[in-house]
C-alpha cells in the first residue's frame, strides 16, 4: 500500500483521531462560538479509514465468503506520549482480534501493520512496517494478539512560534478591530498551525487489492 495512491485522500484525511496527550502548557484554541480544542505537541493518533481490517483468502482473486481464510481487526487503541525532551515519543498499543474459516490444527498467522507520521495532514515524515503474530489454538476459530507501534516527532517542529501563539491567545476587547475575527481565519496563522500539527497513524499494511476490498465490501 502506497500513501500516494489514488486512495490517498481518504487514507490520510479520514483517520479517527485520538487525543495523544494534554496538560500544562497546551494551547487552547477557540474554533468558533462555543467550540474550543486543546492543541498538544504530542501527535494525534488514529487508524486511517479502511486500514483497521484485513482479510486474506485461500484462492487468489476470489473474495467470496467461501474463499475467506483469516479476517482480523485492530481494536482497543491506547496511546502514551512523552513530550519532555527534544524528541517527542508517542506509542500506540492495540489488540488484534482474528477469526479463521477453518478451525482445524493449531496455526500461527503473521499480519503486517504500519506506523507512519504525517506533518500538516499530508507530508509523510516517517513510516515503519511491523508484524503481529496471531496464534490459533487447535480447533479454535478465534484468536487475539497485542502489538505496539511508536514514533518520534521533533519537538521544535511541533511547537508553535511565539508570535503565532500570541496572535491566537491575545485577549481581544469589545471594540477592537479584530475582536470578532477568528485568528485561525488568518492564512498565516492557519498555515503555522498546520505545519506544527502531527499525526501518528496505525493500520494494517494492505495491498491495493485488500484496500479496495475494505472500501467496497
Amino acid at each position: 500500500m502506497k500513501f500516494r495512491s489514488v486512495r490517498t485522500a481518504f487514507l490520510l484525511g479520514s483517520a479517527a483521531l485520538l487525543s495523544a496527550c494534554s496538560g500544562e502548557g497546551d494551547l487552547v484554541i477557540q474554533e468558533g462560538v462555543g467550540v474550543t480544542s486543546v492543541r498538544s505537541r504530542c501527535p494525534a493518533v488514529g487508524i486511517p479509514a479502511y486500514t483497521g481490517d484485513i482479510t486474506t483468502f485461500s484462492q487468489p482473486g476470489d473474495t467470496t465468503l467461501a474463499s475467506m481464510d483469516v479476517a482480523a481487526t485492530i481494536t482497543n487503541l491506547r496511546v502514551t506520549c512523552d513530550d519532555t525532551g527534544e524528541r517527542i515519543y508517542s506509542e500506540a498499543s492495540f489488540d488484534v482480534l482474528a477469526t479463521r474459516r477453518d478451525a482445524g490444527a493449531a496455526r500461527s498467522v503473521e499480519l503486517p501493520y504500519f506506523v507512519t507520521v504525517l506533518q500538516g495532514g499530508s507530508t509523510v515524515q516517517s513510516k515503519r512496517v511491523g508484524t503481529v503474530t496471531v496464534n490459533f489454538a487447535a480447533g479454535a476459530e478465534r484468536a487475539q494478539a497485542s502489538a505496539k507501534a511508536g514514533a518520534f516527532v521533533n519537538a521544535a517542529a511541533a511547537t508553535l512560534p511565539e508570535d503565532i501563539r500570541e496572535r491566537i491567545t491575545r485577549r481581544r476587547k469589545p471594540g477592537d478591530p479584530d475582536a470578532a475575527l477568528d485568528p485561525l481565519a488568518d492564512p498565516e496563522v492557519r498555515a503555522a498551525v498546520a505545519r506544527a500539527s502531527f499525526e501518528m497513524l496505525v493500520g494494517f499494511q494492505l495491498s491495493e487489492a485488500q484496500l479496495a476490498y475494505n472500501a467496497t465490501r
